[in-house]
């Protein structure tokens, strides 16, 4: 690789990190170890082919181009987090594979279900999946629930928060923030 396509590599890896929160190849390397994935399996669920999935991981090319992939990458990322907290099973998290696969996707601003109450503000359903994607992010679901148990003696409530919002199912963090609002 010559000076000239190490610049357009670091360029592209560089847009991916402030469009997608970090590179790709991280990104999908993280979901094939965590799903138990090859890379042609991968493909196939996003819906891309083998090669455009390696141009995206080796930073030869930067963005996805299709809204879809991208809600599917990120319905791929919530699943890896669940079947690393225990919350699915692996035989689960291949059926929920071939689901994700099979979406047509929407707005890259919305999920399957309502995103909005009648007034236009997120659902808290909405909310709590931004905040578990955020957290799940930058660490398993297991390096949350160390973080949580390191903090719980001086910070109670944060630890909570980390357990259920890091490491927890969605359902359980919409049901404890509803309880906290009373």
């Amino acid at each position: 690789m010559d000076a000239a396509q190490q610049e357009a590599t670091a360029r592209a890896r560089e847009l991916q990190r402030n469009w997608y929160g970090e590179p790709l190849g991280a990104l999908f390397r993280k979901l094939i170890d965590d799903l138990g994935l090859n890379q042609a399996r991968l493909a196939g669920v996003l819906g891309l082919s083998a090669p455009m999935l390696s141009q995206l991981m080796s930073g030869q090319r930067a963005k996805i181009g299709n809204p879809a992939v991208v809600q599917r990458v990120q319905l791929l990322q919530d699943l890896a987090g669940q079947v690393a907290d225990g919350s699915v099973s692996a035989a689960e998290a291949t059926e929920r594979m071939d689901e994700i696969r099979k979406s047509q996707g929407g707005s890259v601003l919305s999920n399957t279900t309502q995103t909005t109450n009648g007034s236009g503000a997120p659902t808290v359903k909405r909310v709590v999946r931004e905040i578990q994607s955020l957290l799940r992010s930058v660490a398993a679901a297991g390096d949350i629930i160390d973080a949580a148990n390191t903090l719980a003696p001086t910070h109670p409530e944060l630890a909570e928060f980390l357990r259920v919002y890091g490491a927890g199912r969605t359902s359980d963090a919409v049901a404890h923030y509803q309880s906290h609002q009373n």
